[in-house]
């Protein structure tokens, strides 16, 4: 009965040759309202004064969480594995940038 249940609750996931190419990003930026978390991704060339968002994830606070404690664990098991990640001094660049603000 168990087997039967978990073959019900298998999801396909399909994973186009466009989207598996990813999108490079080394800045992430993260605005929240009460019902929404916004990732905007970007990538940020060295010497220029201008920086495109080349994705944007809008998540329910709920799955946010999800993500974050996903990636705890990630990093954790990538750390185990490789060793630990070297935090970098933070990047200071002056944000001019429109979106939704965050809320505490």
């Amino acid at each position: 009965m168990m087997e039967n249940q978990n073959e019900q609750q298998q999801l396909n996931i399909e994973l186009s040759e466009e989207i598996a190419d990813g999108t490079y990003a080394n800045l992430a930026i993260i605005t929240h309202s009460p019902s929404e978390f916004v990732v905007d991704f970007i990538n940020v060339m060295p010497g220029l004064p201008k920086a495109k968002v080349k994705s944007r994830i809008i998540l329910t606070p709920q799955h946010a969480k999800r993500l974050m404690k996903a990636l705890v664990d990630n990093v954790k098991k990538y750390e185990s594995a490789h060793g630990t990640i070297q935090d970098q001094e933070p990047v200071s660049i002056p944000m001019n940038f429109g979106g939704p603000t965050a809320q505490a």
